[in-house]
């Protein structure tokens, strides 16, 4: 027969051996998500390391039919310039693609989806290439932005803030502007 005393014993035990699993299965869960940390930093990295590609993609489609877009808008390409920076009283600036002729100069961001807040980042951008970019100073300087993908809202916001956009159509590469649109100038 078992006392009273025996069955708080046995209770206390099964507690005892309940807490020592709960602890294990915490364990167990710390380093489940550890592990888990672990991975969505390696596909983070991974999709950061592919989307640098894809930047790096649409930088070579379009680098060459620089040229041919911007002389059918009466903007002769002497010069086409890759990973532009400038850095000057702690201010930096890059520019993915720059054509220039004598008076011209255009100021190309590349992406493989284009969002508004890239558009934003680069009129940012424009606004300094002067300042951080003497060399420009006597040029008229506009803006482009290119993209792989392009939401028909983005490209509408990009050309009424004066912008060049460049974009796929079909096989090739296009100005998506209406034939008489005028960029700003900065």
């Amino acid at each position: 027969m078992t006392t009273v005393a025996d069955d708080i014993w046995a209770i206390l035990h099964e507690i005892a051996r309940g807490q020592k699993e709960l602890q294990g299965g915490q364990k167990a869960l710390q380093d489940a998500q550890k592990e888990t940390d672990r991975e969505i930093k390696a596909v983070s990295a991974s999709v950061g390391r592919l989307s640098n590609r894809l930047g790096q993609f649409v930088e070579e489609a379009v680098r060459p039919s620089a040229v041919r877009l911007f002389s059918q808008r009466g903007i002769d390409v002497h010069e086409v310039y890759q990973n532009v920076t400038a850095k000057r009283e702690g201010e930096s600036l890059e520019i993915d693609l720059l054509v220039v002729n004598n008076q011209d100069a255009v100021a190309i961001e590349c992406k493989s989806n284009l969002s508004v807040d890239d558009v934003n980042e680069h009129l940012m951008r424009l606004e300094k290439i002067k300042r951080l970019m003497p060399t420009y100073s006597g040029k008229w300087i506009s803006g482009a932005v290119a993209g792989m993908v392009i939401p028909e809202n983005v490209a509408t916001y990009a050309i009424r803030k004066g912008l060049y956009v460049i974009g796929q159509n079909g096989d090739h590469l296009e100005l998506q502007n209406v034939a008489g649109f005028v960029a700003k100038i900065w």
